[in-house]
């Protein structure tokens, strides 16, 4: 039974811990991600999370606190040139762990165990959400504008409908009788044409004739 032990010593001793916390703790800044147990995981995870917040301060003394844990300079370069940069906006937080199953053999469980802002699938998976999220207004607006009020007046849309229908009808009865005048005009000119014309061509006629009946006169 554990009975308050807050501290896990993973069946350790104290160096042989550190040393093996340690050594998880460059490997996974290095290399982003790692593959390990559970508990180890937990226990690496409280590890190396405050390293990972003193690093955000990029002075001399808190190389010195953070190389006296991990004994790495090329982690430390990393650390304080490339993962301090990505987690400076983040409070806390820094790594996940994904569990993946029961190890073969000894049935222990397995997981990994990575750096939060360098899992770019679950970044761009959580930036497509986020777009995909933004939803319409719903139409419960739309539903009591038609619905009459108890006043018994007419709801706005509907006033407005018939406006628009009122609207289209005048301007069909604007434009239906203008068409059908021009037609009838152009019968009535072309009928005041040909009755000009008929006149004019009986009189040429007569004043034919008239000279003809002269000439004869004379002659006799």
């Amino acid at each position: 039974m554990r009975h308050g032990r807050k501290i896990n010593h993973l069946g350790k001793t104290a160096t042989h811990r550190d040393a093996m916390l340690a050594n998880m703790a460059t490997s996974l800044i290095l290399y982003k991600r790692i593959t390990t147990t559970v508990s180890k995981a937990k226990a690496l995870r409280k590890y190396i999370e405050p390293l990972l917040t003193k690093a955000k301060e990029d002075t001399t003394h808190s190389r010195r606190t953070v190389f006296s844990e991990l004994q790495s300079k090329e982690a430390i370069t990393i650390l304080f040139r490339d993962v301090a940069v990505k987690i400076a906006d983040r409070p806390g937080g820094y790594t996940r762990i994904l569990r993946t199953g029961d190890r073969l053999g000894d049935n222990a469980d397995m997981c990994f165990i990575e750096l939060v802002d360098y899992n770019e699938t679950m970044l761009n998976e959580k930036l497509e959400k986020k777009t995909k999220s933004r939803r319409k207004r719903s139409s419960k607006k739309a539903d009591t504008e038609t619905v009459a009020p108890k006043s018994g007046k007419q709801p706005k849309a509907e006033i407005v409908k018939e406006e628009e229908e009122e609207a289209i009808e005048e301007q069909i009865s604007v434009t239906t009788p203008s068409e059908e005048p021009v037609q009838e005009t152009d019968e009535v000119v072309a009928d005041a044409e040909v009755i000009e014309e008929e006149p004019v061509k009986e009189e040429i006629k007569e004043d034919e004739v008239k000279p003809e009946e002269g000439e004869e006169e004379n002659k006799g």
